[in-house]
């Protein structure tokens, strides 16, 4: 009868999905739902600055008790004042292993003067909704929310318990309040599960049009260093050329110049195994060049000027920031850039340090580490998920292909996968990354696609936490 129910449920929504792109007066019941509580949770500011994911945290916790999800299941777990998590289970049968949903609900900052609109106001318009964390990652938060509530209602018995987490602190690299980690660390038994589902992976659009849709089980390392030039200064007027500012802008321009080598993991091979057939022209050549074994500069030169290719080929060191000078009239006695490094995941940090001390090539530029690398082992190929995304997405977006993936960037699962949980980055949200704004100014998501990746994870958590149910 469920089965039934839910099958009927599903194709309607579709249906409606499809027909109003959002019109908030023509939506279902389960919908109307669902974008109240992504208002309610994109409002709130979670800035490092000013927000305040206690208060996010506290309203999904409301919601979910509204929702009927028993006051004892449902935790907010804060570590300092405006940093909080929140962590809910609907119980299953026990048959399996729980499964844990992941999404974090801080995000990064936003100027109001930078965007186009109030960043913490969720606008409808033109078909996209738009605000700061309409994708990143209150998008998927939202969602887990919504679905794990109408499960409930719904009577849904999974054969594992399937457990929210809502993390904070994601979006900085090195914070004690990291939510990920402090749940693992401290709380290891509420949030224990055989595998994880989280952000990391999406769909891409290309024309407005659904073109591949990613798993990302894997993702690079995440360090920066410090190149640092000391210096005696001294009176502008002498007109130096060997200043501080000079020297490291010379060891710079080396970096800048160079590209690590390009190298393939079994992640990164399947991936442009995968993608090279929604390619063509130079593009798909150095793909194949690059899948046979050729790594030369001019072979695989269309994905190094590619900035989506370069990063899944390669570690990338890039300079982020500049500080020096402590007067207009004199020359300064220290010099500072910061460099952000993505490391390939079975690349040694310590070789990469290495690495930019040679291409640097100035003993009076030092290369000094800021925070310690954590490292991420890729997930596994599960059968099990990938067989569900690709039901799934074959059946809501028909010839489009899931493509196994490495995300440039990091996510909670570092910690997950570090801690002995496989961790997937999948959504089912497709997007445009030339318009989405996401770490940027004015982000935005289609209404539709929003509505989509709810109805995919619907079934992807369902699929997962009782299968053929």
């Amino acid at each position: 009868m469920r089965h039934l129910l839910f099958g009927g449920t599903l194709a309607a929504l579709l249906a409606l999905v499809s027909s109003t792109a959002g019109a908030a007066d023509t939506l279902s019941p389960e919908l109307q739902a669902f974008r109240q509580i992504y208002q309610e949770l994109v409002e709130i500011n979670t800035t490092d600055s000013v927000g305040d994911t206690v208060q996010a945290a506290e309203a999904m916790a409301a919601r979910l008790r509204a929702g009927g999800i028993p006051a004892q299941d449902i935790r907010v777990i804060s570590t300092a004042p405006r940093k909080g998590n929140l962590v809910a289970r609907l119980r299953g049968t026990g048959a399996k292993r729980p499964l844990l949903l992941v999404a974090h609900i801080d995000v990064v900052e936003a100027k109001r003067e930078d965007w186009d609109f109030e960043p913490f106001k969720l606008q409808e318009i033109n078909g996209y909704f738009r605000a700061r964390g309409a994708i990143d990652d209150k998008a998927m938060a939202s969602i887990f929310v919504a679905n794990l509530i109408e499960f409930h209602k719904q009577g849904f018995k999974p054969e594992r318990d399937i457990i929210l987490a809502l993390t904070t602190d994601e979006e900085l690299s090195d914070s004690p309040h990291d939510g990920a980690r402090v749940l693992l660390e401290r709380h290891r038994d509420l949030i224990d599960a055989e595998l994880a589902i989280n952000e990391g992976g999406g769909g891409t659009l290309r024309n407005g049009k659904p073109w591949r849709l990613s798993v990302q089980l894997a993702e690079k390392v995440y360090q920066t260093y410090r190149l640092e030039v000391k210096d005696p200064g001294g009176h502008s007027a002498s007109g130096r050329r060997d200043s501080a500012i000079y020297r490291l802008a010379e060891g710079l321009d080396r970096l800048a110049k160079f590209d690590f080598p390009a190298r393939l993991s079994p992640v990164t091979s399947g991936y442009l195994e995968r993608v090279v057939g929604t390619e063509d022209g130079a593009v798909a050549d150095a793909i194949k060049a690059l899948l046979a074994g050729k790594t030369d500069a001019p072979s695989i030169k269309p994905l190094t000027e590619r900035p989506a290719y370069n990063a899944q080929i390669r570690t990338t060191c890039v300079a982020t920031q500049l500080e020096a000078g402590h007067a207009e009239n004199a020359l300064p006695q220290t010099a500072r850039a910061t460099i952000n490094c993505r490391v390939l995941p079975d690349e040694a940090v310590t070789d990469v340090e290495q690495t930019l001390v040679r291409v640097i090539a100035d003993p009076k530029i030092a290369v000094i580490p800021v925070g310690n690398a954590v490292l991420s082992p890729p997930s596994p190929l599960n059968p099990e998920v990938m067989g569900a995304v690709e039901r799934i997405t074959g059946e809501m977006w028909p010839g489009v292909p899931v493509i196994p993936t490495m995300s440039g960037g990091y996510t909670d699962s570092r910690w997950l996968r570090n801690a002995g949980i496989p961790a997937y980055g999948v959504s089912g949200l497709f997007t445009d990354p030339g318009t989405s704004g996401v770490h940027g100014l004015n982000e935005q998501v289609g209404v539709k696609e929003l509505y989509d990746a709810k109805a995919f994870l619907y079934r992807l958590v369902r699929q997962l936490a009782a299968p053929g149910k």
